[in-house]
């Protein structure tokens, strides 16, 4: 399998979750201003989305979007327990999460990256990111990870995301339970490896 990557995105996730599920894969870097791949090939006629992740698999199909690719890579590696079981409640709570991180939290980060976001846009996603982060807290009160003692795809997403929170001057010292929660996590090899891997420690 190959992982199309940008180091620090959002593709950080399923890097994280291919070290976690321990699955041969390799990584290539995407210029997503050119969309052209490290090894020069046109990276719209891999993913015409034009955004990363995309993961290609053996049989040479492309599988686009965050969500699909995590979960089909924890049901490659059901030992790890990186998902719940398919068809199981606890499965669509994980599903929750990832809905919930991707248009709650990942896209409030969005005006922040993009030079055309004025100064109103920005301050009602930082307050929209501030709400969804209070809820997070009180959903992690308790708990090691979002879905309860087990590390899941989901968390590696939160994780992710929450590392561009130093880039737009946020703090997250108010939500002391998703700090708890992104130190474990922070802690494990795995995600250790990955970030390694992107050059990000």
């Amino acid at each position: 399998m190959k992982l199309y990557i940008k180091p620090g995105a959002c593709s950080l996730t399923p890097h994280i979750v291919l070290e976690e599920a321990g699955l041969p894969y390799t990584t290539e870097t995407v210029d997503l201003g050119t969309r052209r791949t490290a090894g020069g090939a046109d990276y719209t006629t891999i993913n015409p989305k034009g955004y990363v992740p995309a993961l290609q698999l053996d049989s040479g199909e492309v599988l686009t979007e965050l969500p699909a690719i995590v979960q089909y890579l924890a049901d490659l590696a059901p030992e790890k327990k990186l998902a719940p079981a398919n068809g199981t409640l606890e499965r669509y709570r994980l599903q929750s999460w990832l809905g919930f991180i991707g248009t709650e939290v990942h896209k409030s980060f969005s005006p922040f990256f993009n030079p055309a976001a004025g100064d109103d846009w920005k301050q009602a996603a930082r307050a929209n990111l501030e709400r969804r982060l209070g809820y997070a807290d009180s959903q992690l009160a308790g708990r090691a990870y979002l879905l309860g003692e087990d590390f899941s795809v989901a968390d590696a997403y939160l994780f992710t995301v929450l590392s561009w929170a130093k880039y737009i001057g946020l703090d997250l010292a108010p939500w002391p339970n998703v700090t708890a929660c992104l130190d474990r996590v922070a802690a494990r090899p795995a995600v250790r490896a990955a970030l390694k891997a992107e050059g990000l420690v």
